[in-house]
């Protein structure tokens, strides 16, 4: 088996602004199209599962079986194994790797899933295709990635226009592509697959709470990121601009009628058996 290696830079990184939105993920809002395939005893692995929220409650679905989640940092596993063991769920293991070079054999796992990863990585259909390897004929590989340019909100926001055009450019720097959510077909077709169910999915922030929520993480986490550090180092963005794309967030965020929605790609690919 090739050693794990890297192949992209992540582009946010593990502070507290990433980890509030990573932890408030679970299995309804960001894996409902997969869901109807989970069995009690499915063996699961979940790929770049972060702090292991969507992680437990597949957990949670499989009882009789087991899910494994892997992430290539070591300090968000141990977030993970927290949130599992403060479920009560003995099902579950964490360890860290890199999806182009999974360390497990052949046919190990009956569904290995993939939320916000290939977005992330250097190779996604050399991922899809280790992701593939070791899932069991008849398994699924399901995977479900945002697509930046697809993103829209109201009112219009010239600053909100200049975040997303730096989010793109950063992320395409590091070497990964913040469109992922509408190649995910593509890819997986050129990994292999050939039955593949394709569709998507949206999250969308417009009460109080929610824009308060998305847009406060976001202004923190364009001034203090790993994102925000890699824009100012690599040339792509000042100080000053990153605070004036944080500015545009909470303006956005203030207004009652404001509207965001995140469109997400999603593929259910099924292992010829």
């Amino acid at each position: 088996m090739p050693a794990p290696r890297e192949t992209a830079v992540y582009t946010h990184g593990h502070p507290e602004s990433v980890l509030r939105s990573h932890t408030w993920r679970t299995a309804a809002n960001s894996a409902a199209y997969l869901l109807g395939v989970l069995r009690p005893g499915m063996r699961i692995l979940d790929v770049g599962c972060g702090p292991g929220t969507i992680t437990a409650d597949l957990a949670s679905l499989v009882p009789e079986g087991h899910v494994t989640g892997l992430d290539r940092a070591p300090d968000v596993l141990e977030r993970a194994r927290t949130t599992a063991a403060g479920r009560g769920l003995v099902n579950t293991s964490f360890t860290t790797g890199d999806v182009h070079a999974l360390d497990f054999p052949d046919g190990t796992f009956c569904v290995v899933h993939a939320h916000q990863v290939l977005q992330h990585v250097g190779d996604p259909v050399r991922a899809l295709r280790e992701m593939g390897r070791v899932t069991r004929p008849g398994g699924y590989v399901a995977v479900r990635d945002a697509d930046y340019a697809a993103m829209t909100w109201y009112p219009p926001s010239p600053g909100l226009d200049d975040w997303l055009e730096l989010y793109r450019r950063v992320a395409r720097a590091n070497g990964g592509e913040p469109d992922a959510g509408r190649r995910l077909k593509s890819w997986a077709l050129a990994a292999g697959f050939t039955d593949v169910t394709a569709g998507s999915g949206t999250w969308t922030f417009s009460t109080g709470e929610e824009r308060a929520w998305w847009s406060g993480l976001w202004a923190d986490r364009t001034v203090e990121s790993a994102y925000a550090g890699r824009a100012v180092e690599q040339g792509h963005a000042t100080g000053g601009q990153l605070r004036a794309a944080a500015r545009a967030w909470r303006e956005w965020g203030a207004r009652d009628d404001g509207w965001f929605s995140v469109l997400h790609g999603e593929v259910l690919c099924r292992k010829e058996a």
